[in-house]
């Protein structure tokens, strides 16, 4: 379709009017184009073409609305770092409409009601960062908002220094988090909490809408795809940064990238974000965190189901995280037969990792050739000696595949991802983006669309991250 034939719908908007307030875009200045995801125009039923046109540009800049659009931001509460906070919104994003259940979502576009005192804007790197990283998470299978397009400007925005402004045009199945819930449930607004949960449940799981006991089975299911989403960020080692409860996805998806990172050396109790003092957040935390979260669903959700039954279903989430994760890992290390006694197979590999201070995915991709010889992986760290007795029960345990080797190859080079998009290198991108070349977006952005691949011309980000860049902290303007 072309820009002027589409005509956007705004299901959002049949709630109640206390779950959003109407706003308009405050567009930025002297803006253009630095990228355009054509898998995502796809998706929309966009023409290719209409993408690299100025009028695309002036619609993701919010200076320009397609028919039927009437924007607005959303408001919700949530826990920030523990504490909860009764009401936060979309402080920085206004959502302009929806395409083929797909919601469109300006980030950076100016201020709204629930901006407090921020700007309602994003600077270039950060939204840089957001561009890369949920195409990264969507190449690498993993549940996320996606994005459409990115523009930049000379729109001057100030953080700890001045810095130019820049807007993400994001896509998603669902904007509404825990956070939304909690809303409604700590104002006592039962009519409202019921009419969210009915739209969450026609959004994304209407197979429950006609279900007995349908906000307990809801309940349920979000549970399990929160219990996956977290297995599938420790299996690739990422690191979200802040797992709010308003930056916690009704639909197990992963949203909201501020300052996040995938791990560099593999180090269980890594912490991305400065602000996390305490490690709340800390990558090796987040399993026990999305259970957190869920707890504060749970409470959210107690005025329409009995909690002992709420307790009951997240009761279950250890076992169901376990369980994925446990897949995730024998999948990473070749095993197509896995019983109970791999999970401490694999906590003996990741503390052998974590003593010798090794690359996590270059680790596994390393191991994903490995057929006895073991040089390439034994130079991956100073000390030979831990390795060499894992990977004797590696030996041993492989004696129980049924697979071949090179049928165990084959699958774990499409499991063990040969690139991830590591904090350096995004930073490596912003830098060049800051002097006006994007270049190194588009070199990441191939990457990240396919992670998998050999991509020979970028072999040079494959490696383990140098010393210099390893482990570092960012802020949550990142």
């Amino acid at each position: 379709m072309k820009l002027n034939e589409i005509k956007l719908t705004n299901p959002y908007l049949t709630l109640p009017e206390e779950c959003y307030t109407r706003v308009k875009p405050t567009p930025l200045e002297n803006v253009f184009l630095i990228h355009a995801n054509e898998e995502v125009a796809k998706l929309l039923d966009i023409d290719i073409e209409e993408l690299y046109s100025d009028a695309f540009v002036s619609f993701v800049n919010g200076a320009w609305e397609l028919k039927g659009s009437d924007p607005f931001a959303m408001c919700y509460a949530g826990h920030q770092f523990g504490h909860f906070v009764p009401r936060l919104g979309d402080g920085r994003a206004i959502n302009i409409g929806t395409i083929k259940h797909w919601h469109l979502q300006l980030k950076g576009a100016g201020q709204t009601r629930y901006s407090r005192s921020g700007d309602g804007r994003a600077v270039l790197r950060s939204s840089i960062r957001e561009y890369l990283m949920s195409e990264a998470m969507h190449g690498l299978g993993i549940e996320s908002t996606r994005a459409l397009a990115l523009i930049g400007s000379e729109h001057k925005v100030f953080r700890e220094a001045w810095e130019t402004g820049a807007i993400v045009l994001r896509v998603s199945p669902s904007w509404i988090r825990f956070g939304t819930f909690e809303y409604f449930a700590h104002k006592k607004r039962y009519d409202e909490l019921e009419a969210l949960a009915d739209y969450a449940i026609a959004e994304s799981y209407p197979h429950l809408a006609d279900a007995p006991n349908k906000y307990l089975q809801f309940f349920k299911e979000v549970v399990a795809r929160t219990a996956r989403l977290m297995a599938e960020w420790q299996a690739v080692g990422f690191n979200h940064g802040v797992m709010n409860t308003d930056n916690m996805s009704i639909a197990g998806l992963t949203i909201d990238y501020g300052p996040y990172a995938f791990l560099d050396d593999y180090d269980f109790q890594y912490i991305c974000n400065h602000t996390d003092q305490g490690g709340r957040y800390s990558f090796g935390n987040q399993p026990n965190i999305g259970e957190w979260n869920l707890q504060a669903l749970m409470h959210a959700l107690s005025p329409m189901v009995q909690i002992f039954k709420l307790e009951k279903a997240l009761a279950h989430y250890a076992e169901l995280y376990t369980n994925r994760y446990l897949e995730l890992m024998g999948q990473k290390l070749g095993l197509d037969i896995l019983s109970d006694e791999d999970l401490e197979f694999i906590k003996q590999l990741l503390g052998m990792m974590q003593g010798m201070q090794i690359d996590y995915t270059l680790f596994f991709r390393t191991l994903s050739r490995y057929d006895g010889e073991r040089t390439a992986l034994l130079k991956l760290g100073l000390y030979h000696k831990p390795m060499n007795e894992w990977l004797d029960r590696y030996d041993e345990r492989l004696k129980g595949n049924t697979s071949t080797t090179e049928e165990r190859h084959d699958a774990m080079l499409q499991t063990n991802p040969k690139y991830v998009l590591k904090n350096y290198m995004l930073q490596e991108a912003i830098t060049a983006a800051e002097k006006g070349d994007f270049n190194v977006v588009d070199a990441l952005f191939e990457i990240a669309k396919d992670p998998y691949a050999e991509h020979e011309a970028h072999e040079r980000w494959a490696g383990a991250t140098p010393d210099e860049f390893k482990n570092q902290k960012l802020s949550c303007s990142s």
